[in-house]
């Protein structure tokens, strides 16, 4: 049998993820997990083959989700499902461990043949991710818009920040504003997390 844990938060996805995983003979859902804050202790708990995680948009840290896992249970092997990739974010999921790629929209038959090729030891690249990955949305930030955030991500106060760019303390409060705006973002960690997730810096 092919043991898998799955992490979703929409309750109503999880119970069809968890009942068309569980229908196919070969395959046991030994566990099913609301979001990802528990993930890792329920994996090391059950030591699936495969565990189905949902690297939503608003799982913060997808990279650092994925790298507990291969860090607490090396042998169980990450399918990652997702709506939207970067290069960026692909390259990262990918050197954190991940074994696997599918996006949301993906056929049913697609998602279980990828559980049961992880299973088998293989690797699996969802055809439609591997395109949008090297096709990223063109950015809405200016090139300054850039810099300030890439200072922004180290995590200083505005007067460094408008210290290191040598820019006014109001310029840079209007950037970041702009920053918010443009990416939807509630504060800059989150706007740093957006940018890098569609390659925008």
């Amino acid at each position: 049998m092919i043991r898998v844990v799955v992490a979703e938060e929409m309750r109503l996805l999880r119970t069809a993820l968890c009942a068309a995983l569980s229908g196919e003979q070969e395959i046991e859902v030994v566990a099913e997990v609301t979001g990802t804050a528990e993930l890792a202790a329920v994996v090391r708990r059950h030591r699936p083959d495969v565990v189905l995680v949902d690297l939503a948009s608003d799982v913060p840290q997808p990279v650092e989700v994925v790298a507990e896992i291969t860090e607490a249970v090396p042998d169980t092997a990450v399918l990652a499902m997702g709506r939207r990739w970067s290069p960026a974010v692909v390259g990262d999921l990918l050197a954190a461990g991940v074994r696997g790629l599918v996006g949301k929209d993906a056929p049913l038959e697609a998602l279980v043949g990828a559980v049961r090729e992880l299973a088998a030891g293989g690797k699996v690249i969802d055809a439609e991710a591997a395109v949008t990955a090297l096709r990223p949305p063109s950015s809405p930030l200016t090139r300054r818009e850039v810099e300030v955030l890439r200072v922004a991500a180290e995590g200083l106060p505005l007067k460094e920040i408008a210290r290191r760019l040598f820019l006014a303390h109001g310029t840079v409060r209007n950037h970041l504003s702009a920053i918010m705006r443009k990416t939807g973002a509630r504060n800059r960690m989150e706007a740093v997390w957006r940018a890098r997730r569609d390659g925008w810096m």
